[in-house]
């Protein structure tokens, strides 16, 4: 898996191509200044913070085909099938507080499911801070993975940029998916598991929620952006163990996310404890 060798050909898999993209999405008074596509990739969010440092524009996209050497939080690694994902990365400068930052992950998941609902016609739920679920099947059936979110702050020459990098599977089958509580939207027999559409839905989607929040100076209450988060959430109401660094566990129910997009935990005995996703190495049910 994630050597390029499929038995796929590009009518089942087609590439993605730049010039429709940047045609679709990119205005002179929009968000999106650049749709590159680039065939494979090792990480694009490694490759997108490094053009970020050397002077590339706010509104930049790079999305890859075949990414080879995706990165996920806690540095964990991922390879996907070519053209059987889609893999990209964002980068912004907003102009709001830095400690309001730590909302973007959370902004591009409930993109991630209007996208995924406008287009593939499924409905998804977000996994505190940076997962994109299928919904509880009907009967208590599992939630599985469709996509990862990673944000990474960037040290550039006008201040502090942000890249947001998200990898949603798309055409995988069982066997192509890397652990067994992924799956793909082919593989939850979505209607359409095209690319093209599914990625211009997602990026209109983060345009349009962005532009309010930066209108709002970053307050996610003021901009709707933590209402529309907490209707998607489904750790909300649930008791989770969260692991912490150190080997450190903490249990409770999961009560809500603060204005600063913090999981608050109600422990039991101990109040309301909030925690920002740097502070956590995993958020599981519990019970």
């Amino acid at each position: 898996m994630g050597s390029g060798h499929s038995p796929f050909t590009d009518l089942d898999r087609p590439p993605l191509r730049a010039a429709a993209l940047n045609r679709a999405l990119v205005r002179p008074d929009g968000l999106w200044r650049e749709i590159e596509v680039r065939p494979e990739a090792a990480s694009t969010n490694t490759e997108l913070a490094r053009r970020a440092q050397q002077g590339a524009p706010h509104g930049t996209v790079l999305v890859t085909d075949h990414q080879t050497a995706g990165r996920g939080r806690l540095d964990r690694s991922f390879t996907t099938p070519a053209r059987a994902a889609l893999t990209f990365s964002v980068l912004v400068s907003p102009e709001v507080p830095l400690n309001r930052y730590g909302w973007l992950p959370l902004l591009m998941g409930t993109a991630a499911v209007r996208g995924i609902g406008r287009v593939a016609e499924l409905p998804a739920s977000l996994k505190w801070p940076n997962d994109v679920l299928t919904r509880e099947a009907a009967g208590g059936g599992p939630e599985r993975k469709l996509a990862g979110i990673l944000s990474e702050a960037v040290a550039v020459p006008e201040g502090t940029a942000v890249v947001i990098g998200m990898g949603l599977n798309v055409s995988q089958r069982r066997a192509e998916l890397p652990v067994e509580s992924a799956t793909s939207l082919a593989l939850e027999e979505a209607p359409c598991t095209d690319r093209d559409p599914l990625l211009r839905a997602v990026l209109r989607a983060f345009a349009d929620r962005y532009r309010e929040w930066v209108r709002h100076g970053g307050d996610a209450e003021a901009s709707g952006l933590a209402g529309e988060y907490r209707k998607h959430c489904g750790t909300i109401g649930r008791r989770v163990r969260v692991h912490l660094p150190g080997d450190r566990v903490l249990q409770g129910e999961a009560t809500g996310v603060d204005p600063d997009g913090r999981l608050t935990v109600r422990v039991p005995g101990g109040g309301e404890k909030a925690l920002s996703a740097g502070d956590v190495v995993h958020v599981r049910p519990s019970g």
